[in-house]
Parts: structure tokens; sequence; C-alpha cells
């Protein structure tokens, strides 16, 4: 029988529903708090458009009042992606480097747990758009023989995606060469 509160992965001490996506025992490095910032913006975007809406609707004569309320409940939305969804979402991304393989998780309701294999990587991307730039992050890409793969771990600091490319790079030739 369930306890209350659980789970659905619970199972007396265990809750294997977390411990698969979020095993204790590997050495999870987290993204950097950097993406909060950039993943807000959109909802920046958004909230200023309410507030658009809300002066819009004041200054009109007839009908403003469902501009307001159209507007406050965009603004309302976009605080609550600002302070709530977002950091919950970027705090959810984690990758851990294994001696065989690669493990990138995230998702909060959604939770994905990818697997990639350092002999199966065939390409090794580093991106970063101008804001990711300005913050310092960078996006990594593994592609791999399987167009079914997720292997991106966006807000990675330069410098250590500059590192885990070289890493993710020697690993992959020394698994393709015992091949």
């Amino acid at each position: 029988m369930r306890g209350r509160g659980r789970s659905p992965g619970y199972c007396g001490d265990v809750d294997f529903g977390d411990r698969l996506f979020a095993d204790p025992d590997i050495n999870w490095q987290p993204v950097s708090p950097a993406l909060v910032k950039e993943r807000r913006l959109p909802a920046g975007v958004l909230g200023l458009a309410g507030a658009g809406l809300v002066v819009l609707g004041s200054r009109a004569s007839a009908g403003g009042w469902v501009l307001v309320a159209v507007g406050l409940a965009v603004v309302a939305i976009a605080a609550a992606l600002w302070f709530i969804v977002v950091p919950r979402i970027v705090a959810s991304w984690r990758y851990a480097e294994r001696e065989q393989d690669l493990l990138v998780s995230h998702g909060r309701l959604q939770r994905r747990l990818s697997v990639v294999p350092y002999g199966r990587m065939q390409v090794i991307e580093v991106s970063a758009n101008p804001i990711s730039r300005r913050l310092g992050i960078a996006t990594v890409t593994l592609v791999t023989a399987s167009a079914a793969t997720d292997a991106t771990i966006p807000g990675v600091p330069n410098e250590a995606a500059s590192q885990l490319r070289d890493r993710l790079a020697a690993k992959g030739e020394a698994a393709a060469a015992g091949l």
C-alpha cells in the first residue's frame, strides 16, 4: 500500500523516481546560475508587453478595462515565469562524466535522462548567442550516430565548456580506438 504524499516511484525508504534521474552516487555538475538570467529574458519581454496593455487600457475611453485585465493577467504570468518557473527549470539541468559515458539530466515535471556512450559521439559543438557570450556561458551539444539523442547542456561556463569539449573529444577518440 502506498503512503500518502509519496511520489509514484516511492517504495519503502528508497524513492526510485528521484534516484533514477539524480543518483546521489554520481558526481552531478550543475549548470551556471547565469543561465537563469538568459532564460528570464522572454518573461521580461512578456511582462513589458503586459504592462503596455495595462497603460493602453487605462488611457482608452471605452472598453479599456478589458485591456487592463488582459495586461494584468499577462504581467502575472510573466512574474510567475520570472520568479518560479525559470529558476526551477534551470536548476533541473545537470550532467555527469562517467568512465564510459556522459549523463545529461533535466526537467521538473517531465524528467529526462540521456546516457551518451563516448564511443557514439561524432561531433561536439560549443555555441553561444550574444546574450550567452555576455553572461560568459555556452551550450555544449553532442551529436551522435542516433538522431534521437538529446545531449545538449546549456549554461556551461565558458572555461568549463572548453575543458568539457576537450575531455569529451579525448574520451570519444579513446573509445573509438578501442572498438
